[in-house]
């Protein structure tokens, strides 16, 4: 408690700061070296008085903060006027950021727009499905797909990077935080875009008609102006609506294409770390294909309540990516939340676990005023610093050694999971519930969940985009779309001599979005070996053995497996008979295929029952909800859980963490951590 007594003090502490366009050598990408760690937070000087500025940034230094995210959500504070550049507010924080020693990542703002921006330029408000427009009634309202809203952003964004190009506490730049949660436009000039791209992509009328299945119902398209913005929210086919996505993907992903190339431009010894959100709802875009276009390192925000998921979050925005993981904003509390003692430092510990390397807080002071006033940050909404900030510099004391002991640590993965944006966003469509009825993550998570248990390391990849060879173990859960480039990836990689597990409602759809025509699962039924076709759901859970273990199921969908070459690995035995798995030898490889929604009662038997085989080395063994990872020959423990764990160990084992001495059994209070050696 006595760093909460003497924070407010420490602003006399801070030296003059320097100009804000000070000249010196040039950073370079080894800021964010191999053996560095990074603890802070996320910072809006747009919200703080020069006053509070000089106290917080004597705050952040006196917790041992290295390091802040600013810039972000705050266009109007550097551009208050079309054209009218006024860089004094921002260059204040920089500079006192600089002469504290704290590190900033850049983050380039961009929506929402400005109002003026709107007025200006009305092709920059959206129009909803209905025709009707949709002001900025909240953050990310704006049209990215609208030219003068896409020049507007490059030239902040070039005016920015020039600006802070030398300046000496940028390590790092992000751009348009959470691009991928906006919203979707229907106004006549998006549709002729989505018009020409739709050219571009097709060529002609007769390969549009063949992709969206034309015939059906008299919707043959013989002009192109006869071409209008699928419903996303319905009805309408599922390979227009699929390609409507595919458009919004599309102008994101060059946006962000265009951003780096400014960067590359104006700073190219920093290295891109951005808070792009890619996996939300709204519009979302395909992130694992195009990765390395716009990002050197992998970057999100942490907001899950299920560490299962934040953990496979993680890895998915790790990709291939050789840099380690970036958490631009984790919880301290959330809207409506204080907070939990002990929980946000224990994501942080889960995200070394996972390779992580830096980590921000959001946020710092708790915002007095629109969305986010009842969320809780480090600072109480009178400038008291929480209980929370003890917590992180508490964890800013303890990188201190940890970043002599291997961390971040190197995470080289033997199993992949295959993701894919064109294939959650077809098969979480509404019209295809009746048939795909378990959402598309969780197929994914249920996939990963026993590989997580199991405390062993696992990519998440783009099937058609990635070099697949790095991998022994592929897994396949739920990929309802599977174009020609994702199929060929797979044949290959069992060829090869991979191991290939694909389960039930994968490979149905083709790149168009329509069921493939031929033999199930779609352009590799040879490859697995079997065809299948009949598919039921069971009031009753399923029983059965697979390699030799028992399991029941909780999700009762199954698909009918008819092998022709491949062999049986396990039966259903409430059932007449059929598979539960099957197993193919197919080049140097094996593919094996499980009838039903993947799911760890499952997943779990079928793994283990591989791993030696494979080579693969199970982590060590831990009770549920504790997660451990071997690092240079000590072992890290976290209990994700709110409840104490007792974690049996190997003999005499010392805490470096706790600085206790364990024997035998290691006791972990809930969100309790240890690196025992």
């Amino acid at each position: 408690m006595k760093l909460l007594g003497t924070l407010f003090s420490a602003a006399a502490l801070l030296v003059a700061a320097m100009p804000a366009e000070t000249k010196g050598a040039p950073p370079t990408m080894a800021q964010l070296g191999t053996h560095e760690l990074f603890i802070g937070t996320c910072y809006q000087p747009v919200d703080r008085s020069k006053e509070q500025i000089i106290s917080d940034v004597a705050v952040m230094k006196q917790a041992g903060l290295k390091v802040v995210r600013m810039g972000d959500l705050s266009w109007e504070y550097f551009e208050p006027a079309d054209g009218r550049f006024d860089f004094a507010p921002f260059d204040f924080a920089m500079d006192r950021m600089a002469a504290a020693g704290i590190k900033v990542i850049l983050d380039i703002p961009g929506t929402p727009a400005p109002l003026w921006a709107h007025q200006a330029y009305p092709g920059i408000t959206l129009i909803g499905e209905s025709g009707t427009p949709l002001h900025p009634a909240e953050r990310y309202m704006d049209d990215i797909s609208d030219p003068d809203f896409r020049r507007l952003q490059l030239r902040l964004a070039d005016r920015v990077t020039k600006r802070y190009a030398r300046h000496p506490a940028v390590i790092a730049v992000g751009y348009s935080n959470e691009i991928g949660n906006g919203y979707l436009s229907y106004s006549p000039a998006t549709r002729q875009r989505f018009i020409a791209w739709l050219q571009k992509r097709y060529g002609n009328l007769d390969a549009l008609n063949k992709a969206w299945a034309g015939q059906r119902w008299s919707r043959t398209v013989s002009d192109w102006q006869q071409v209008q913005l699928p419903y996303a929210s319905g009805p309408g086919p599922s390979e227009r609506y699929l390609d409507l996505r595919r458009f919004w993907s599309s102008v994101t992903i060059d946006l962000l294409r265009d951003l780096d190339a400014v960067r590359r431009a104006n700073m190219p010894d920093k290295p891109s770390l951005s808070n792009l959100y890619d996996a939300a709802s709204r519009r979302g875009f395909d992130y694992l294909s195009t990765q390395s276009d716009y990002q050197n390192y992998g970057a999100f925000g942490y907001y899950s309540s299920d560490p299962v998921d934040g953990a496979f979050l993680a890895m998915m925005m790790k990709g291939q990516l050789p840099t380690p993981i970036w958490f631009n904003e984790f919880q301290t509390g959330f809207f409506g939340d204080y907070g939990t003692r002990g929980k946000s430092r224990m994501i942080v510990y889960l995200g070394l676990a996972y390779g992580g390397q830096g980590f921000l807080a959001w946020t710092f002071n708790s915002h007095l005023g629109a969305e986010e006033q009842i969320y809780f940050g480090l600072l109480d909404h009178d400038g008291t610093p929480s209980w929370k900030l003890a917590e992180l510099s508490r964890v800013a004391s303890e990188f201190e050694t940890l970043e002599s002991l291997g961390f971040p640590r190197p995470v080289q993965p033997k199993i992949a999971l295959s993701y894919s944006f064109e294939s959650k966003v077809l098969a979480d469509r509404k019209e295809l519930k009746l048939y795909y009825r378990t959402p598309y993550m969780e197929h994914k998570l249920n996939a990963f969940g026993p590989i997580y248990d199991d405390n062993i390391d696992a990519a998440v990849v783009n099937l058609g985009a990635s070099d697949l060879s790095r991998y022994k173990l592929l897994v396949i859960a739920g990929e309802y779309l599977m174009d020609p480039p994702s199929v060929e990836a797979v044949r290959n990689f069992v060829k090869q001599g991979g191991t290939a597990i694909m389960t039930a409602y994968s490979a149905k759809a083709d790149a168009t979005g329509q069921w493939y025509g031929t033999a199930l699962p779609g352009g590799l039924s040879d490859v697995f070996g079997l065809r299948t076709g009949e598919f039921y759901k069971r009031s009753e859970l399923l029983t059965g053995t697979i390699a030799g273990s028992t399991f029941s199921t909780t999700i009762n969908n199954y698909e009918v497996l008819e092998p022709s070459t491949a062999r049986v690995l396990g039966r259903f035995t409430n059932l007449d008979g059929p598979p539960v798995a099957t197993v193919n030898s197919y080049g140097k490889g094996q593919a094996i295929y499980v009838a039903v929604t993947a799911q760890p009662s499952v997943m779990k038997p079928l793994y283990r029952s591989l791993y030696e085989q494979l080579g693969i080395v199970r982590g060590p063994d831990t009770p549920k909800g504790v997660v451990a990872r071997e690092v240079e020959g000590r072992t890290l423990y976290i209990n994700t859980s709110a409840e104490p764990a007792a974690v049996q160990i190997a003999g005499h084992r010392k805490g470096r963490t706790s600085g206790k001495m364990w024997d035998g059994v290691l006791r972990l209070e809930g969100y309790g951590v240890d690196l025992l050696e």
